[in-house]
C-alpha cells in the first residue's frame, strides 16, 4: 500500500486546500494529512489562528484522508517517521520544511496550483 503524506496549517479551508488533499490522496492509497500545531498556526495568523482541533476535524469532515493528525510541536522528522510515507505531497507554495537526506528515500511530489 502506498502511503501519502501531506499537510499544511489548514486555518480556513477553501477550493485550493479541497483541490491539493484531492490530487495528494491520487497519488497513493492511503493518505495522511498533517494539520499545523496551534503553535506554528498562531506564529502565521496571530488572532486568527484555529485550534489545531478544530483544523483537524475539518480536515476530516472532507472524507479525503484516511487519516488526520495534529504535527508535532518542532519536529517534522518524528512525524515522518511515525507515518513513514512512501510520499510526500507538497502544495504549490509549500517548502519541504527539512532537508532532503532526512527523508531520504521518499519520493516528494508537488501538486500543481488550482487555477479558478
Amino acid at each position: 500500500m502506498k502511503k501519502v503524506l501531506a499537510g499544511g496549517c489548514f486555518n480556513k479551508i477553501h477550493k485550493g486546500h479541497v483541490f491539493f488533499l484531492k490530487s495528494a490522496k491520487k497519488l497513493g492509497e492511503y493518505l495522511v494529512v498533517v494539520v499545523s500545531n496551534d503553535k506554528l498556526n498562531k506564529k502565521k495568523y496571530g488572532k486568527k489562528s484555529v485550534p489545531a482541533r478544530i483544523r483537524k476535524r475539518n480536515i476530516e469532515k472532507l472524507k479525503i484522508a484516511d487519516k488526520v493528525v495534529v504535527g508535532h510541536r518542532s519536529n517534522f522528522i518524528a512525524v515522518v517517521k511515525k507515518e513513514k510515507p512512501d510520499i510526500i505531497a507538497l502544495g504549490y507554495d509549500q517548502k519541504l520544511p527539512v532537508k532532503k537526506s532526512l527523508v531520504k528515500g521518499i519520493k516528494i511530489k508537488r501538486i500543481k496550483k488550482l487555477n479558478y
